[in-house]
């Protein structure tokens, strides 16, 4: 295809983008990225990891509302691990609204702070550990081939940024991890899409009235290194679009990942 051709087309798509609703935008850019990365096949079994924040119901309504243009036959579900410290969340909310968007909603809890040993605190990774462990156990038990997890894009620029920084490494969150040892791969499908078009799109929908916020999320290091970014960015997409676009630039592709 000429360049002219390419660079026209990238100018229309941009500029609808500007003038659709936030609804219009995440479902654009939820199946570029499932297409382009394909995170979904036909007859894939989906596990939503339902948080009960904005991110994961904004995803759950736009793999719910992208489905006809995919042309693919897969299968919703969400599951929301409860925990002994957080009880703020709206779940009889959640599972409503879930419902209206056809997709069956488990509540499965787990003792997050009763599993730590004596002498250790609470912190984010522990938890997501847990979580994480038990989201893999209930798809295998459940035949989901896939879980969906609510990253966006913001999240994994910070996640990059905390893994040079405090690891001296360079890896993210990939928007597509399949694993060796289990049957299940994890997909990001709002990769594409910044943290204040999730907002927008939550406002828009009535969601952002079903949703909760962690106790512990207050004082996380994400919250120092998000603070960072938009210092040097200037809190502009178009350049957190250039770093998303840089991990997958290099000899290896950090946005998709085999364990």
């Amino acid at each position: 295809m000429p360049d002219t051709i390419r660079w026209t087309r990238f100018r229309m798509a941009n500029r609808f983008l500007r003038k659709a609703g936030a609804s219009t935008i995440v479902q654009k850019l939820s199946a570029k990225a499932v297409l382009e990365r394909n995170l979904i096949a036909e007859g894939d079994r989906i596990l939503i990891a339902a948080s009960g924040g904005k991110d994961s119901t904004v995803m759950a309504w736009a793999l719910s509302a992208i489905r006809p243009a995919l042309k693919k036959n897969y299968e919703l579900a969400a599951i929301h691990i409860s925990s002994d410290f957080c009880a703020c969340c709206k779940k009889s909310a959640l599972s409503q609204r879930l419902e209206e968007w056809g997709i069956p909603f488990t509540d499965l809890f787990v003792p997050v702070i009763g599993r730590l040993k004596e002498g250790e605190k609470m912190n984010c990774y522990w938890c997501s550990t847990q979580r994480r462990t038990e989201l893999l156990k209930y798809a295998v038990e459940n035949g989901f081939n896939k879980i969906a997890l609510g990253h966006h894009l913001d999240d994994i620029i910070e996640t990059f940024f905390m893994n040079m920084t405090a690891k001296g490494e360079l890896s993210t969150m990939p928007m597509l991890l399949a694993y060796r040892k289990y049957p299940v791969s994890l997909i990001r499908p709002l990769g594409y899409v910044e943290e204040q078009q999730i907002i927008a799109c939550a406002a828009e929908r009535d969601i952002l009235k079903a949703v909760c916020t962690c106790p512990y999320g207050i004082n996380s290091k994400r919250r120092d290194v998000r603070k960072r970014i938009a210092e040097f960015t200037g809190n502009s997409g178009a350049v957190k679009r250039r770093i998303f676009k840089a991990l997958s630039s290099g000899d290896r592709d950090l946005l998709i990942e085999n364990e």
